[in-house]
């Protein structure tokens, strides 16, 4: 019979793994919370359309990377691939544009993409999406940006970079994209059939071709932020203006626009090359649009996505292992169900307890609990328990006296 695997493109985050992942998470948590940021859990599948209409019919997501399949019934539904447009979805159904606005959330969920892995890419992986709906302050384009920059931070990233861009919004972008286009036309034959496949959808994404060729040809293509209405210039001065307030470093990259349709004036991400070709560790920006895509309200909006694979590549994480409280190591007269009922009562006083369950020697037992490391060991017999901390003189105690003295 063959051994079973995990799926392509998924891992398992092992027990030595998960104090660097607590470490993250909660430091997320708490981060969030300070900045008012409250929790929120959506679905691991949503109806289809939700992603067509949001993330755009012709983008990458939707065409090549959704994990799409029908159900009993017939419907068509699809693993959540990104976490702005459910938590968008709940924000219309259950009401949420009645609450005080701006209405700030964030959810650390897994998502799906079908994908070649790579180093840090993962079919399923885990992110880290924040999210302000309500308010198209540009205040809060900069919050959003400096909360992720302050994590970094506070879990000691140095060698990543953030690039900053704004692509404009209904007002001012239908222009650009005529001139984009005529240029594009006049250069067609400096184009690789992905770009021309991009230009086909939304001339916008042919910026997010990898071809070096392509690349440098595109160099000399004219740019949105040459385009940007009075409104859309003023909201990005802001939001560079009160970036700097907050001491964070950016660059301006012209031909960042991200890859999904929904995006609008400020667009960013947070990239680290050391973690290989796929250095994005975080992408965001505004999408003042896609709550009235959905059903809902006019309604502006500004968040962002970040993997936690590819967080912790950048990141040197010496997380401590956890260790244990008490050990308990009973011997052969020992009555077992007396020393079970003294663990239990242990736990219940807020103390971490283990014991040997392999049937170890005396000597395997020992060094069993200076692996888990143990505080304190016990060596239970009949009617006393031996009481050993190192630094301390071993003492007996009765059964009934060990969780006063313990705990």
């Amino acid at each position: 019979m063959s051994r079973l695997e995990a799926p392509r493109g998924t891992h398992d985050i092992l027990p030595a793994e998960q104090p660097k992942w607590q470490r993250v998470t909660a430091e997320m948590e708490r981060l969030c919370a300070l900045y008012g940021y409250r929790r929120i859990q959506t679905p691991g599948f949503e109806d289809t359309d939700l992603f067509a209409r949001t993330s755009g019919a012709g983008s990458d997501v939707v065409q090549k990377e959704m994990y799409t399949f029908q159900d009993r019934g017939g419907r068509s539904l699809t693993l959540r691939p990104e976490g702005t447009a459910p938590i968008c979805r709940a924000y219309v159904e259950h009401g949420l544009h009645r609450e005080p606005q701006p209405v700030k959330l964030f959810t650390i969920a897994p998502m799906y993409r079908y994908g070649r892995p790579q180093r840090g890419r993962y079919r399923e992986h885990w992110q880290l999406s924040v999210e302000a709906i309500g308010s198209d302050d540009p205040a809060l384009d900069a919050e959003i940006v400096q909360l992720y920059d302050e994590l970094l931070r506070r879990l000691g990233a140095t060698g990543y970079r953030l690039e900053l861009n704004s692509i404009g919004d209904r007002e001012c972008r239908p222009a650009y994209l005529e001139r984009l286009n005529a240029w594009l036309d006049e250069h067609e034959h400096e184009l690789d059939a992905e770009a021309r496949q991009k230009r086909a959808t939304t001339p916008l994404r042919v910026f997010d071709v990898k071809n070096p060729h392509v690349q440098a040809a595109l160099a000399d293509a004219p740019k949105i932020g040459e385009s940007l209405c009075d409104a859309c210039r003023e909201h990005f001065d802001a939001v560079r203006r009160y970036l700097d307030a907050y001491g964070v470093r950016y660059e301006l990259e012209p031909t960042l626009v991200r890859g999904l349709d929904y995006y609008t004036r400020t667009a960013f991400e947070f990239v680290d090359e050391a973690i290989g070709a796929q250095s994005s560790i975080c992408g965001g920006g505004r999408y003042d649009y896609v709550v009235e895509e959905i059903g809902g309200p006019p309604t502006p909006g500004i968040g962002f996505g970040a993997g936690i694979e590819r967080l912790l590549l950048s990141l040197d994480l010496d997380a401590p292992q956890p260790q244990v409280d008490v050990f308990v190591d009973p011997d052969e007269e020992a009555d077992r169900a007396r020393v079970l009922a003294l663990m239990a009562e242990l736990r219940r006083r807020g103390l971490s307890c283990e014991t040997d369950y392999a049937g170890r020697s005396a000597k395997g037992r020992l060094t069993h609990g200076e692996r888990l490391g143990a505080r304190v060991t016990l060596f239970a017999g009949p009617e006393t328990v031996t009481v050993r901390r190192a630094g301390e003189a071993d003492r007996a105690l009765r059964y009934e006296e060990i969780v006063d003295a313990l705990a």
